[in-house]
Parts: C-alpha cells; sequence; structure tokens
C-alpha cells in the first residue's frame, strides 16, 4: 500500500533548513529508503519565499498572493510516497525520517487507490 509522509517542520535556519538535521541526515535517509525498495517517489521543496497561494472564492474570482502566508507555524519542506504492506510498516520509515526530530513531524496519509 502506498503512504504519503509529509515532512513538516516549525523550526528552520537562516537558510529555511530544519535545525534538528543535517543534509548528511537527509542524503543517508533517502538513500535507506531506496535501498530497502520501498521509495515510490519524494520531493524537497524549493524556498519558501518561492510560494504562491491560489484562492478561488464561490463566485469564481481568483486571488493570487506570493509569499509564504500560510496561516500555519509549519513549513511543508518536502514528502515522500512510500510503498509498503500496511500502516506500522508507514510509520516506521515516518519515525526514521529525519524531519520526525525535534519540532518537526511526519504526518502519515495513505494514497487513495481508485482503480479497486
Amino acid at each position: 500500500m502506498k503512504y504519503l509522509l509529509l515532512i513538516q517542520t516549525t523550526s528552520v535556519d537562516a537558510d529555511g533548513a530544519a535545525d534538528e538535521c543535517t543534509v548528511e541526515d537527509w542524503m543517508a535517509y533517502d538513500k535507506e529508503v531506496r535501498d530497502a525498495g520501498v521509495f515510490v517517489s519524494g520531493e524537497s521543496l524549493a524556498d519558501l519565499i518561492t510560494a504562491t497561494t491560489v484562492r478561488v472564492a464561490p463566485s469564481g474570482e481568483r486571488t493570487v498572493t506570493d509569499g509564504p502566508f500560510a496561516e500555519t507555524r509549519e513549513v511543508l519542506g518536502g514528502f515522500y510516497v512510500i510503498d509498503v504492506p500496511d500502516l506500522d510498516a508507514a510509520l516506521d520509515w515516518a519515525a526514521r525520517c529525519p524531519g520526525s526530530r525535534g519540532s518537526g513531524a511526519v504526518t502519515v496519509r495513505p494514497v487513495a487507490d481508485f482503480s479497486a
């Protein structure tokens, strides 16, 4: 079953990177996920200042806002999609993720399968 690991943090350094882990931590985790054969896809997101938000009113009017104006303290840093047998295995991979350390969190959600 496929699961989305949504990587979030509340603490970033001046460069927008999570304080609690290093690039080497991420490289090691990425290698581990790939070597285990559970990696489906994943990406790290570009700097937060590149964000653009789109909202559409009931009237159909579109509002586009430049910048990181989310009404949350959490910053979405990236994601992995993994293919594992069950939720317990997905939770194990989430716990190994550097993004789950300290102020970070990894939200685990099953990917809907509409072909079933």
